[in-house]
């Protein structure tokens, strides 16, 4: 019987529009016209029948094709459990600082999730996705004929798709399995691995015999989709969608929140709060409804929650944005000795994608201090860590600046990079990349070191007057004006005399230099010129500073 605005209704047997009762037709004294509402719900009426009518077509014209694949899928998924293992979810990576304080976020495309345990999840957000994608999910066996036709005439009701036919056990299944390609092969096979996803979930985790009310099976499968669906702006979970939206960990979201998240999964561009308000409000509307329904809600407390407003701002996961961060990062996917996999592909899948957590030496204070220090020693600071340098080649003004690395000398730990005038404008690391800068007489040391290992001692004399020397690549040798004449070591030390110490390297040998300096720590590739101890080789700062705390 179909109950109309004003009392009548419909006798049995056929009818048409015509055959109303005058009762029907009235509105407002006007007799002739339909009721409206009676019209909108037998369009509706017809609209399902229709849909009904070319679904049942389709399954017709469809069955002689694929009648041999249902035998064969039947056969193959009945439990076949090692085909329906779920991959790990992807997970995004962390770097903190030495006090544990987090430092940066690595993400690829996608990777932005955090896996949550379903007892760690509202029943906020598990309510509202339940009431709106799957309110029979704790009974079904993975499919769910009946909440087909409810889907359809609840959209047929609201007069836009309010709910969707597939469970959220056929949604894991589509997401982690068979893909999402639209056809009614695909569709099958879903809804086969659905059923048989469900069977052995239930095998797994519930008790022999398997209990009739055991929902630890299911509670697994609904953990899953939590952590699998899509939430729109790169969030994948509902954790980092709770972040992305509302800059909160899930376990705080309220339902207004809880419904906005629920409301997203349908589609997430079309009814993203920043760019669409108005689709996403009204979509969160038609959830809140879902949870009236489900008497999960009261309208009361919906019409509570209706006046809780749509975030307005995303909430985006902070980047590598800092030299320390990048540089430990770039280390993480180039040295396979971390044991983050053998191969590239393998290192940057483990560290955008393994939710490793990183803890390193990055001191923040001293950091802060590091760049105080430059800005306070650069020559001409124009105020950003940078000077005004003329371009020797072209005249033009470009910008110079400085690089720092601090090393601490008990263990040996960096606990600060300042690589340029800073990461946002300028990525190249200066404080641990090549080309690096010319050490000058701190090379000195190494001559000195290597000296003292090979039986010389301080008290040992050298002369310091002017001397020659030749430059590997050049036709002509260069003179060096010395001071002082012969005098001890510590004495030219005190003095940094140049040609003095171009002796000194020739009397050890400017290979044993060479030798001292990596194994005091310098990674540069340095080659056993006579001008060694002059430091006209390039040394990355982080190398010199290595080097200098392990003396």
């Amino acid at each position: 019987m179909l109950h109309l605005e004003h009392g009548a209704s419909l006798p049995e047997g056929p009818w048409t529009a015509r055959s109303l009762p005058l009762a029907a037709r009235h509105r407002r004294g006007g007799p002739g016209r339909y009721d409206r509402r009676a019209v909108v719900y037998l369009s509706r009426i017809l609209r399902f029948t229709l849909v009904m009518v070319l679904f049942v077509a389709v399954l017709t014209a469809s069955a002689a094709v694929i009648g041999p694949q249902v035998v064969e899928l039947v056969g193959a998924h009945t439990s076949d459990h090692e085909r329906l293992s779920l991959k790990p979810l992807a997970e995004r990576s962390y770097i903190y600082d030495s006090a544990g304080n987090l430092q940066g976020t690595l993400i690829n495309a996608e990777g932005n999730r955090v896996a949550v345990d379903l007892e760690d999840v509202p029943e906020t957000v598990v309510g509202s996705v339940l009431a709106a994608e799957d309110q029979s999910f704790y009974q079904h066996k993975g499919v769910n004929i009946r909440s087909i036709g409810r889907a359809v005439d609840a959209n047929l009701e609201s007069g836009e798709a309010s709910q969707g036919g597939s469970t959220i056990t056929q949604q894991v299944v589509k997401n982690s399995l068979v893909g999402s390609e639209q056809d009614l092969s695909r569709k099958i096979r879903e809804a086969f691995l659905a059923v048989e996803l469900e069977k052995q979930m239930n095998e797994r985790y519930c008790p022999k015999p398997v209990k009739d009310d055991c929902r630890a099976g299911k509670d697994k499968i609904l953990e899953r989709y939590l952590n699998s669906v899509y939430f729109g702006g790169g969030a994948y979970g509902v954790q980092a969608a709770s972040e992305y939206y509302f800059n909160k960990n899930v376990g705080d979201l309220n339902w207004a929140e809880g419904a906005l998240l629920a409301s997203l999964i349908r589609s997430p561009s079309y009814y993203d709060p920043f760019k669409n308000p108005k689709v996403a409000q009204k979509r969160r509307s038609i959830v809140f409804k879902r949870l009236i329904a489900t008497k999960r809600l009261t309208p009361d407390e919906v019409k509570l929650y209706e006046q809780v407003p749509l975030p307005t701002v995303p909430n985006v996961p902070l980047p590598p944005s800092d030299y320390f961060v990048e540089e430990v990062k770039q280390q993480l996917l180039d040295d396979p000795r971390f044991g983050l996999g053998a191969t590239p592909a393998a290192r940057n899948r483990t560290v955008f994608e393994g939710g490793i957590r990183v803890f390193t030496t990055f001191n923040p204070d001293m950091q802060a201090k590091a760049i105080q220090a430059r800005n306070e020693t650069l020559p001409n600071n124009k105020g950003d860590g940078t000077f005004d340098v003329n371009n020797p080649k072209n005249g033009q003004v470009t910008y110079g600046t400085q690089a720092i690395a601090s090393v601490e000398p008990s263990t040996g730990a960096v606990r600060a990079i300042v690589g340029g005038a800073g990461f946002d404008r300028y990525q190249y690391n200066l404080a641990t990349h090549l080309p690096g800068r010319q050490p000058g007489s701190s090379m000195k040391t190494f001559v000195l070191a290597a000296l003292f290992e090979n039986g010389y001692v301080p008290s040992d004399t050298v002369s310091g007057s002017s001397c020659n020397f030749d430059v590997p690549g050049q036709a002509d040798n260069y003179s060096v004006s010395g001071k002082g004449g012969t005098n001890t070591i510590v004495r030219q030390t005190q003095a940094s005399n140049n040609c003095a110490f171009l002796r000194l390297g020739q009397v050890v040998g400017t290979d044993k230099g060479v030798d001292m300096a990596k194994r005091l720590g310098v990674r540069s590739d340095l080659e056993p010129y006579g001008s060694l101890p002059l430091g006209v080789e390039e040394i990355t700062p982080i190398d010199m500073a290595s080097a200098y705390a392990t003396f």
